[in-house]
């Protein structure tokens, strides 16, 4: 039997479907001696800075820089379900060996090693190279398998492009944020990019028009003209000079102009549109990117999801005590809100507060879904308080916290408020201190 992953499930089935492995199960399709599975991007990811000394939690000038002696690697929050399936396909004993099936490049050759590394797994390895999916190549790459050493070096270079990532990006973002005061990301790949795009229209609003003359000798059925004089006098030096001209030769092409470029749009999904020719958009929207500031921060969102109605219920209540201190608040229960809206506006938000109850010992479907949103948008610098409700075994709050703590700068508050139902007395003198903390930050 040989374990075949892939680097995303539509890879997956597409293989699958060349090799007959048409048996479906929890995270992979097994079949005619093969075993499918795949990776969902980045399953294992460089740990952050306070894995390796806890002092890294807090952001100091004087704990830079931060280079790592022994790299380590964490599972990734929001994909640790397919990565416990993978190390158990990697772990039967059926399984003899694997087929690295990952993108024909270097981010798929790290994906599929970081994972065959951090599983444990020693069973031997072969590499399916191909450009096309369609089911010739993928039948012609499985019967021209290659030994996994062959691409070592391949791999080392794209440890070495992903911990320079990392020492540019952690280190150069706590500089900047502690000199400055606020969330300044920067990166190995996004800064430089996005100065070039700034000061490309910098250029563009700089620009001052310049008079130029030109000589233009009007023939049968065209316009022949002269190259571009800066100064009238040099330009009547030429018309002077040509009192006969004789036409040697003459050609007619047809000639495709692109289209005019477009507006900028989406420099940023969540605070976009940035326009082009307006500088000073540009470079707000630049800071509102590049830092993910709250549009209103000291505005707060109380996101609510349950089965029942107690925890939106108390959700309310929450939202009312907040009110009463002069907090601006918007309440959203997502069980009956499109995640997008949400998304929005917890960014627009410099503080959330997040109630949810559990569901069969998971977070309620809306509230994970709220949660793994937020996280593949790079969601950071941001308050957030926490409200659980379990009639017998409160968790939420764990869970949720889990999931934060896969986010960058994110401050959670200490006071968490414990429904067990219903609300009373308890939990709102619980609301009570939550609302003095979340407002004091």
């Amino acid at each position: 039997m040989k374990l075949v992953l892939a680097e995303k499930p539509s890879v997956a089935q597409s293989i699958a479907k060349v090799l007959g492995a048409a048996k479906r199960e929890d995270g992979y399709l097994e079949g005619n001696g093969y075993v499918v599975s795949w990776c969902v991007g980045h399953l294992v990811e460089l740990a952050q800075p306070e894995v390796y000394d806890a002092k890294y939690s807090k952001w100091a000038y004087a704990d830079l820089p931060i280079f790592p002696m022994d790299w380590q690697y964490e599972v990734s929050a929001g994909t640790k379900k397919q990565f416990g399936i993978l190390k158990k396909l990697m772990a039967r004993e059926d399984v003899a060996s694997l087929v690295c099936a990952t993108d024909a490049g270097r981010e798929g050759e790290l994906i599929f090693r970081l994972v065959y590394h951090k599983a444990g797994c020693r069973k031997p390895f072969e590499r399916l190279w191909i450009s096309s999916m369609e089911d010739v190549a993928i039948k012609e790459g499985f019967e021209n398998l290659r030994s996994g050493t062959e691409y070592d070096a391949l791999y080392e270079a794209a440890l070495c492009r992903e911990r320079a990532d990392w020492i540019v990006g952690i280190n150069a973002t706590r500089l900047f944020s502690t000199l400055y005061g606020q969330t300044l990301n920067v990166g190995r790949v996004m800064t430089p990019t996005l100065a070039m795009a700034v000061m490309r229209e910098a250029a563009i609003s700089a620009f001052k028009p310049e008079l130029f003359y030109t000589v233009q000798i009007g023939l049968d059925g065209f316009t022949a003209a002269s190259e571009r004089f800066k100064t009238k006098a040099a330009a009547e030096a030429v018309k002077q000079s040509c009192s006969v001209a004789i036409v040697q030769k003459a050609e007619c092409k047809e000639k495709t102009e692109k289209p005019p470029a477009l507006d900028i749009k989406t420099i940023c999904p969540l605070h976009g549109p940035v326009l082009t020719g307006d500088l000073g958009k540009y470079l707000n929207y630049y800071d509102l990117w590049s830092s993910y500031k709250a549009e209103e921060p000291e505005k707060v969102l109380v996101a609510s999801a349950s089965i029942h109605g107690h925890t939106r219920a108390a959700a309310h209540i929450l939202a009312e005590k907040l009110r009463a201190k002069g907090a601006k608040v918007v309440e959203m229960d997502l069980t009956r809100t499109d995640v997008s809206y949400a998304v929005t506006e917890a960014f627009r938000c410099g503080k959330t507060v997040l109630a949810c109850a559990t569901y069969d010992g998971f977070l309620f479907p809306p509230m994970e879904n709220l949660l793994t949103h937020l996280k593949t948008k790079a969601f950071q610098s941001r308050t957030i308080a926490l409200m659980e409700n379990g009639t017998w075994a409160p968790m939420a709050a764990k869970l949720m916290r889990a999931e934060l703590d896969g986010m960058k700068n994110i401050t959670v508050c200490d006071t968490v408020v414990t429904l067990r139902s219903a609300s009373n007395a308890a939990a709102e003198a619980q609301m009570d201190a939550m609302v003095e903390e979340l407002l004091s930050k």
